[in-house]
């Protein structure tokens, strides 16, 4: 069984950059949110990359569900969290090294680097199997692991670094100061008279006594005295300390790549399970989506959006969850409803559901079946660029186009309030057209919009709507249901927009 990555079943799956850039529809869908969140206080990492980047088949999708799975069982779960925790102390050490002046102290450092590295190869290769890990990344890594553990050049890094700590620990030697004058000499069996010292003085405690003693600050860099002191130490012992120099030099690059390459790319798997615990812990479901590149019956039961839910259950707060699915040959799902009610999150929902689905996470929801794309497009409401010379409308015209351009029969297509620069007959024109080649090229869509007659466009066309309590149009559920549109979204937005609605004439007349 081969080994080269816990995180790309194949090399091809893989970046080749290391500088992947971050997808132009993270903003839309608030996907630059999450992954900000996931990767925070894993900086030494530099895990956008990976989220960045996109896997292209069923089965690389599987290898890392395989083994986020496999993080499920405890025992795994915690000898990876301990193998990475003594992995940061190792690099610790090597920056440690890196920060000090003074050579043998430096060259201690990268000692105590290596000796944690071999202790914690040891340990790991010893407890994995233990935890009996299924999936193929896992056992596959182990495999290699158990082979270099075993391999001379370990034994020998190992060895050598253990005799060598052994020998630095056995030097004892005298410090004489006398004046401004420091003396270095070999210990010669002197007694130490500390403990003599405080017996005597110890019959002359009456009651409680104020403690003179003063912390000795342990600095790690050394004084110029100390580092003479050593120097002098070196001359008297300077076995241990060539033994020292030799072994520095002849094992600078003592860390394996591959091991290298595992531990940074394992903390991917940790950050995501660490950040949607959070979530779960309020109840909400998490699960493994079946994915498809030949079905687009697309389905997900209780899901959410990720990016809102993580701020709400940090905040105490609930979070509503929805349900929808496309059958058979339906392609398009228009969502229309009342302001604020949901529509846009939903969309983004989808979005979500899709890109997580393509880098092998688990995804919000109960139960998931999605489609494998191979581009995702979002068309977001934006701001008037005045600096660009272009008016809004022009503008969502060309960002259109570039969509239509590249889009293929296996896109997913997320469009949000398209057209709400201009008149409803124009906005319903273009949108016709627009939708009409969207379906003809069979590209999964959501459609956000007020303009209700597009889910009348044909059997491939569903209708979703943001839902209001009823008896009280102003108060939303924020659930999107599968449901044919009643008609009144855009009344209720014009409504809205020029201050006509019940409760605006209301204060307006002083009722």
């Amino acid at each position: 069984m081969v080994f080269h990555s816990i995180l790309f079943e194949k090399p091809e799956d893989g970046p080749k950059p290391d500088d992947v850039p971050e997808p132009d529809f993270f903003g839309d869908l608030n996907l630059d949110q999450i992954v900000s969140a996931v990767t925070m206080g894993w900086n030494d990492y530099n895990l956008k990359p990976f989220f960045y980047t996109e896997l292209s088949r069923e089965e690389a999708i599987t290898y890392r569900h395989e083994v986020m799975q496999d993080l499920d069982n405890v025992a795994v779960l915690g000898s990876i969290k301990a193998f990475a925790h003594s992995m940061r102390k190792m690099r610790e050490h090597l920056a440690q090294a890196e920060k000090l002046h003074y050579r043998p102290q430096k060259e201690w450092w990268f000692l105590e680097s290596v000796v944690v590295y071999c202790e914690t190869l040891a340990a790991f290769a010893r407890d994995l199997p233990r935890a009996a890990p299924t999936s193929k990344g896992l056992r596959a890594f182990h495999q290699y692991l158990d082979g270099y553990v075993a391999s001379e050049r370990f034994r020998l890094l190992t060895q050598d670094a253990d005799h060598i700590k052994q020998c630095l620990s056995a030097i004892r030697y005298c410090v004489v100061i006398k004046g401004n004058a420091v003396t270095v000499r070999p210990y010669d069996a002197e007694i130490d008279y500390s403990a003599d010292v405080l017996r005597i003085f110890d019959k002359f405690k009456q009651g409680a006594v104020k403690d003179h003693r003063v912390e000795l600050r342990d600095w790690l860099d050394m004084n110029h005295v100390e580092a003479h002191v050593l120097d002098f130490v070196a001359q008297l012992y300077p076995q241990a300390f060539v033994e020292l120099a030799t072994y520095c030099a002849n094992n600078a690059s003592y860390f394996d790549a591959t091991i290298r390459t595992f531990d940074r790319e394992v903390q991917f798997y940790l950050a995501y399970r660490d950040y949607i615990d959070i979530c779960k812990a309020a109840g909400l479901c998490f699960c493994y989506p079946r994915v498809s590149s030949d079905s687009k019956a697309v389905r997900c039961d209780e899901t959410f959006d990720l990016a809102l839910a993580y701020k709400l259950t940090s905040e105490k707060s609930g979070v509503v969850r929805n349900d929808f699915h496309l059958d058979d040959e339906e392609r398009l799902i228009v969502v229309s409803g009342p302001n604020n009610g949901g529509k846009t999150t939903f969309a983004r929902t989808f979005g979500q559901l899709h890109y997580l689905a393509r880098i092998g996470c688990p995804v919000p929801g109960r139960h998931a079946l999605l489609f494998l794309y191979d581009r995702l497009f979002t068309h977001f409401e934006r701001e008037e660029n005045t600096n660009d010379l272009r008016g809004k409308l022009q503008d969502d015209l060309m960002r259109v186009h570039h969509i239509l351009t590249h889009a293929t029969s296996r896109s997913v297509i997320i469009m949000n309030e398209i057209f709400s620069s201009t008149t409803l007959t124009d906005a319903l024109f273009l949108s016709r057209k627009i939708i009409g080649e969207i379906l003809e090229r069979n590209a999964l869509c959501v459609c956000v919009t007020f303009i209700e007659e597009i889910a009348h466009l044909g059997e491939q066309a569903v209708s979703m709507v943001s839902e209001i309590k009823p008896g009280d149009p102003a108060s939303r559920t924020f659930r999107v249901r599968r449901k044919p549109a009643d008609g009144r979204a855009y009344a209720v937005s014009v409504a809205e927009h020029y201050g006509l609605t019940y409760d605006h004439l209301k204060e307006r007349l002083g009722l």
